[in-house]
């Protein structure tokens, strides 16, 4: 009977062939096989890894440079990345040398830059534009401004003027005014002659109605010194001759109206009077220049 030898499986068992020993090369661990086939994808794009970190790096700049251009910068910049960003672009060009206003006069041109606070040569990427359109529609001047910048060196400053409508004189003060009756303080009364005068409190607010009905009549127009506020409720118009037009508190186009038919009949602007009063609706007084004052004694005639 052969013998059995103990541990040996029964049957045609063979032994079990021992695995290869490595040669010197360390173990992949378990995210190797992952790794590897990101190699391979990235390999496959056919971009060297050098070249892919500068075009990524590329896009970031141009990225950064259209949301500081365009004034919208994202909230996550933080301020100080802003300034070293805005620093190291100057060094390339991008510093401010030149600021082009647009729409605007001559008179409210000056105004208008020494409100941006801008100053040449300071890095043009560094500019607040939102901060210098407040400051630039701080202006009296301004009604709404936008500015843009130009790079590399150019800041553009477009406005929409206030229109001038009259000169304003109020508790010995003169103010230019706008067709809103907001006061320009910046413009400078004595440059303006040719607005018309209006006169007294709270004149400013209720000009633009007045002006357009007193404007629509040219003969008036051409003998009006000023259109002087009463008891803050209606108009006199005062004429260079010294002669005076009381208009009622409500329809002064109605009266108005009286005035042009009562100049037609006597040409009574020509002639001239002291007043002409038409506070009551449908009745013209009217005092002849010379006349006198009720109560006063006429004079007496020679002996």
């Amino acid at each position: 009977m052969p013998a059995t030898l103990r541990g040996a499986r029964q049957g045609n068992a063979r032994p079990r062939a021992k695995a290869p020993q490595s040669q010197g090369k360390p173990r992949a661990s378990a995210k190797g096989p992952q790794t590897a086939a990101k190699l391979r994808a990235a390999r496959g794009v056919g971009l060297p890894p050098r070249f892919a970190i500068m075009a990524a790096g590329a896009v970031f700049g141009v990225g950064l440079i259209v949301t500081l251009a365009t004034g919208h910068r994202a909230q996550a910049l933080a301020q100080n990345t802003q300034h070293a960003v805005a620093g190291q672009t100057a060094g390339l060009g991008f510093k401010l040398r030149q600021v082009h206003v647009q729409g605007a006069s001559p008179m409210a041109e000056r105004a208008i830059l020494a409100s941006t606070g801008l100053a040449i040569g300071q890095p043009i990427l560094d500019i607040d534009l939102d901060a210098v359109r407040k400051s630039v529609e701080a202006v009296g001047w301004v009604q709404d401004a936008q500015i843009v910048r130009l790079l590399p060196d150019t800041l553009v400053v477009a406005v929409r003027e206030r229109s001038t409508l009259a000169v304003w004189q109020n508790r010995g003060r003169m103010t230019v005014i706008d067709a809103a009756g907001t006061p320009i303080p910046e413009a400078d009364p004595g440059r303006f002659p040719q607005l018309p005068l209006i006169v007294g409190e709270g004149a400013n607010e209720g000009a633009a109605r007045i002006l357009q009905a007193v404007h629509s009549r040219p003969r008036l127009v051409e003998r009006l010194e000023a259109i002087v506020r009463v008891d803050g409720r209606r108009w006199d118009l005062r004429l260079k001759d010294g002669g005076l037009v009381q208009l009622p508190a409500a329809e002064e186009e109605s009266a108005l109206i009286q005035l042009d038919q009562l100049d037609q009949r006597q040409r009574i602007l020509e002639l001239g009077f002291e007043r002409i009063d038409l506070r009551e609706p449908g009745i013209i007084a009217v005092r002849p220049r010379g006349a006198p004052l009720p109560g006063e004694p006429l004079a007496s005639g020679g002996a």
